[in-house]
């Protein structure tokens, strides 16, 4: 038999088609079939009713929209006390930071005296306190060109007090010491460093570090860092002994990090001009010596540590 769009086509619905295509019918909303020729079915046309499509169809559009999705690789997966997951962008993984020790960036310089008391005094109106200032314009630009973060107790003829400048270095972290210094007497041509002596290292019992004794847990870092700076000294400056010499400074004793003093010989020269062609050598061993120095920097106290 033959059925045109015209007639409509026979009903899908009908009890005369097996109840299996009925269901598909009704599932899909299929009401009408325009084509069948000698018993078998051509899909050529297939007429929808719309109303009952959409009856059909949005649950299944809903069901499918509530449905969870499956997560992205790498997207974490929350369930909530109900049991459906709720999934967040995938977001890369990044490793807790591997604890790090306090590396050497800082450099204090304090120029000695100021202000009121000049320091030592020599020929042709030679004083202390001008003379390490502009040393301290040498040292400061041999450091920067290593790297260094530099700073100042003072930058004109100012005078700290010892504690000021001592809070200036406390208050640091990764940082080391310098006080600078022209001798009154001593063989000219010639540059030592201090440090504390070991007897510093000593420190009373009681719990709580007293600020004059803020220098002691330092005091092996310290001589560690002079000899670095005094080696480099004895091989510029004819003299020089090699190895750091100890002395009570009282700029060092309350330093809490490592700190060594460098002092030329000295102002009994007739001519400054001496001291200013020393200078430029003085502030590349510094900063030599303080490059040697800095892999050996590890603060008291820290996991590693061998100060």
């Amino acid at each position: 038999m033959n059925y045109d769009v015209r007639d409509g086509g026979p009903s899908l619905l009908s009890r005369a088609w097996p109840s299996g295509i009925r269901n598909i019918a009704r599932r899909f909303g299929i009401l009408h079939i325009v084509h069948i020729s000698n018993g078998r079915l051509f899909f050529r046309i297939i007429l929808i009713s719309s109303a009952t499509a959409l009856l059909v169809w949005a649950p299944l559009f809903l069901s499918s929209a509530k449905s969870p999705q499956q997560p992205a690789s790498g997207a974490a997966v929350i369930v909530q006390q109900s049991g459906s997951p709720i999934t967040t962008p995938p977001y890369p993984t990044i490793p807790a930071p591997a604890p790090q020790r306090t590396g050497l960036n800082i450099v204090v310089i304090d120029p000695a005296h100021g202000g009121t008391d000049p320091g030592a005094r020599g020929a042709q109106g030679i004083r202390e306190s001008d003379l390490v200032l502009d040393l301290t314009v040498q040292v400061r630009r041999a450091l920067e060109a290593q790297g260094f973060q530099v700073l100042q107790t003072r930058s004109g003829n100012e005078n700290p007090s010892f504690d000021d400048r001592s809070t200036l270095a406390n208050a640091q972290r990764g940082a080391v010491f310098v006080t600078l210094h022209i001798a009154s007497t001593g063989l000219p041509g010639t540059a030592r460093v201090y440090t504390m002596p070991e007897s510093a290292a000593t420190v009373p019992t009681g719990g709580v570090l007293s600020w004059d004794h803020a220098q002691a847990p330092y005091v092996t870092l310290s001589r560690k860092f002079g000899d670095a700076v005094q080696g480099q000294l004895a091989q510029r400056f004819k003299g020089s002994p090699n190895n750091a010499q100890s002395a009570a400074i009282r700029q060092l004793r309350t330093t809490g990090a490592p700190a060594i003093a460098v002092e030329i010989c000295s102002v009994s020269v007739q001519d400054r001009g001496d001291l200013d062609r020393m200078m430029p050598g003085v502030a590349d061993a510094i900063a030599r010596g303080l490059a040697t120095f800095r892999p050996s920097y590890v603060l008291p106290g820290e996991p590693g540590s061998q100060p």
